[in-house]
């Protein structure tokens, strides 16, 4: 299976520790992007994953192409073009203080691609799923554009089209509004996938009891949510939304449901009370999600309750990527969440 997936990777400058920006003298260096998260996740499970971008020709955009190449990520479809790599800064919650991210993303080699700078049909050759995520759009006109084209070609080709939706409010800057765009792009996909807010920041859709985010999140509040999708978008024939209640910024609750048009499927609950890296949760989950309905065709729960194991132990691992393989998921599927070394 060959799963291709579109969007920016950034160059992340982490504080050290739990040190705020005001405190940091230096910065953790690493990469990270939404649909480069799940490429390396896929890949990282024995996927044949393809990663589209656009970076700059320069050493930098270089180093970039050799961190997905270390990672099994291919990289064929990649165009060079543009001045600078989207940025971002990122300091770590702790307790009762929330993480912080800064962009630094105007003007990156990303934001400047337009329709017709890729060859899709060439990229989809061969190909059986597009992943992308609601990141993307809110970059620019130019990549919003392009994901369009890209959904079109996709669809045209027979590929399974997955999105995140992924609401950032401090993206959408360009002249238009999430509202205003995600619809007709969305229209297009098969399998959707949103965070307990998603739905209501980018659709007005929203649970009539559920209070999210603060530690009361439940699995049965969100089958009107799922319904309301499938009712605006006929073609999607699943809708996902992941669970997290945020007791503080070490402490989460972790779950997921999966709505198939006639059933509602619940993954267990997960407590993560001692976060590491919160950052890449939902690509960690949404390309678990891939791996398991490409894995356990037929087998939803089994595919849902994968992805939020694999989503699950993202958390313990600093950085975007979620470097654990197949076996790891597995066994906390299984029950072992003991951490004990093995030998």
């Amino acid at each position: 299976m060959k799963i291709v997936t579109f969007g920016e990777i950034m160059l992340r400058l982490a504080t050290p520790g739990h040190q705020r920006f005001s405190q940091a003298v230096s910065f953790d260096t690493s990469f990270g992007g939404g649909e480069a998260n799940v490429a390396v996740s896929l890949a990282n499970f024995k996927l044949h994953a393809e990663y589209v971008t656009r970076l700059p020709s320069n050493d930098i955009g270089d180093s970039v192409i050799k961190e997905l190449r270390r990672h099994d990520v291919g990289t064929s479809g990649i165009i060079r073009g543009g001045e600078r790599l989207g940025i971002y800064f990122l300091e770590t919650g702790s307790v009762a203080r929330p993480g912080k991210v800064i962009y630094d993303r105007a003007g990156s080699a990303f934001a400047g691609i337009r329709p017709g700078m890729i060859d899709w049909d060439k990229v989809f050759s061969g190909a059986d799923w597009f992943h992308w995520t609601g990141i993307t759009p809110a970059v620019s006109e130019g990549a919003a554009q392009t994901c369009l084209e890209a959904i079109g070609a996709a669809g045209k080709n027979g590929l399974t089209v997955s999105c995140d939706l992924n609401f950032r409010k401090n993206l959408w800057k360009w002249g238009k509004s999430a509202p205003e765009v995600m619809p007709e792009l969305v229209e297009g996909c098969d399998i959707i996938l949103g965070n307990e807010e998603d739905a209501a920041r980018v659709f007005g859709i929203s649970p009539d009891t559920a209070d999210p985010g603060f530690g009361n999140v439940k699995a049965s509040d969100y089958l009107g949510v799922c319904k309301k999708l499938m009712e605006k978008f006929p073609k999607a024939g699943k809708i996902i939304i992941t669970l997290r209640g945020s007791i503080s910024a070490d402490h989460n609750t972790w779950s997921g449901v999966l709505y198939d048009g006639t059933t509602l499927f619940e993954a267990p609950v997960y407590q993560i009370t001692h976060i590491v890296d919160r950052v890449g949760g939902g690509d960690a989950f949404m390309a678990g999600l891939i791996y398991g309905l490409l894995t356990f065709p037929g087998n939803d729960q089994k595919a849902l309750e994968f992805a939020t194991a694999a989503s699950c132990l993202k958390h313990t691992i600093h950085g975007d990527f979620n470097l654990v393989t197949v076996a790891e998921v597995e066994a906390l599927m299984k029950g072992d969440s003991s951490g004990r070394v093995l030998r």
